[in-house]
């Protein structure tokens, strides 16, 4: 979809199921190039990050099949070592194939990955972290040519970055010897890569702490079901909190949106959480108080945008500090267009609420960015016209069905 047209004002009501993770299937899908097998993999989104990664998969040389929300891939048979630039240019996470394909073969070609611009994101700590293990690389003007099975050995990450630490786990996969990470990221993805790869016949154990271990095993096919989008969840109790909605999400793991969760309580919402399902009723909302971004189990990037759009009209002041991103208040001019009081300086914004948002007509710039620019559109007055809304795209399927199964009034072309 290009352009998402909407008039606000309706709180939104009703239950949805939560998809699977896009920060979850995206690495659990590389990783099957590393793995001679044939994997069944369930909960899949409908996404166009997923297609995009298919489609890489399969020029490589791996065989899928997709049905409803299940895929799956054979790839017992040859494969390549250097995935299309094209595809691979428009996803960050084609980045993990280095991993996956150094484990497989020893050799990988990666163009450099695309997806969205949040500013400078470098591949220093994942090069850095392959050169320890032995593993030669050479950067060049549009890609990363890396030879040489991993050894083993330890691996320091200086911050617990999550595609750092997902393209070592595959690495490893391949290495001659144990691979102990220190410092690795704790986010939910990595211990559901973590249980595919156990699956698998991996001797992996520390997924969930900041160390890590691999030891060589032999591997093979498995099946695997993908863990909820605990940033999608987010999206949608944010939507129904800038609403003044009820909203019922099931299919998903409570516990691991504890930060968004109690972000939303201190501002006023009603939530009622129990194993695998959760409700939330909104309330008059005011501001919660300081929210600061970091590494899993901190408030996640991932969902400042949306939270921020949830607290536009909330009393009070809210300041928001971004330590992840450099450039991740990208969504912020289309928030004030429609009316919000956002002060940026630095990693710093700071929220003012405002009795009411009005409709406009905006730019998406990002996925987050995106979903943040809809809620307020659903919570402001009047039209709103929303374009390159196709960043909304690469994370939410369905995403205007399931907005209007809540009861929003909108349609996209």
């Amino acid at each position: 979809m290009d352009t998402i047209y909407i008039t606000g004002g309706r709180p939104l009501a009703g239950t949805l199921a939560v998809q699977g993770s896009k920060n979850a299937v995206l690495p659990i899908l590389a990783a099957t190039a590393a793995i001679p097998g044939r994997f069944v993999l369930g909960n899949i989104p409908s996404i166009e990050d997923v297609r995009v990664t298919r489609a890489l998969l399969e020029g490589l040389g791996l065989q899928l099949c997709a049905l409803e929300d299940q895929i799956t891939v054979d790839s017992r048979g040859p494969i390549r070592s250097a995935p299309d630039p094209e595809l691979a240019g428009r996803l960050r996470s084609s980045v993990l194939l280095l991993g996956a394909l150094l484990a497989r073969l020893g050799r990988a070609e990666i163009p450099l990955p695309g997806g969205c611009v949040l500013g400078e994101r470098p591949l220093d700590l994942h090069l850095a972290a392959l050169k320890s293990l032995g593993v030669r690389v050479r950067l060049e003007e549009k890609r990363l040519l890396c030879t040489g099975r991993p050894k083993g050995g330890t691996v320091i990450l200086p911050y617990p970055s999550v595609g750092a630490t997902e393209n070592l786990i595959l690495a490893a996969l391949g290495a001659s010897g144990p691979v102990r990470l220190i410092g690795a990221a704790r986010e939910p993805e990595i211990q559901d890569l973590a249980d595919f790869l156990t699956a698998c016949g991996a001797k992996l154990s520390g997924a969930g702490t900041p160390c890590l271990r691999i030891e060589p095993a032999p591997l093979q096919g498995a099946e695997h079901r993908i863990l909820p989008d605990r940033m999608e969840a987010a999206s949608w109790l944010c939507a129904a909190a800038a609403t003044g909605g009820t909203l019922r999400l099931t299919d998903l793991c409570p516990d691991q949106l504890c930060p968004v969760l109690h972000v939303l309580r201190q501002a006023g919402c009603e939530i009622q959480a129990g194993e695998h399902d959760l409700t939330l009723r909104a309330a008059s909302l005011h501001a919660p108080g300081a929210i600061v971004t970091g590494p899993y189990p901190a408030f996640p990037t991932d969902a400042q945008a949306t939270v921020m759009a949830a607290l536009l009209r909330a009393s009070g002041s809210t300041l928001f500090r971004e330590t992840v991103f450099a450039d991740r208040f990208r969504h912020v001019p289309a928030l004030c267009a429609m009316g919000a009081r956002i002060e940026t300086a630095g990693d710093l914004a700071r929220v003012r609420g405002v009795p009411a948002l009005h409709g406009a007509e905006v730019r998406a710039t990002d996925l987050r960015g995106a979903a943040a620019t809809v809620i307020a559109a659903l919570a402001a007055e009047g039209k709103s016209v929303i374009h390159d809304a196709w960043h909304l795209d690469r994370g939410y399927g369905h995403f205007i069905e399931r907005l209007q199964l809540l009861g929003a009034e909108a349609f996209a072309e």
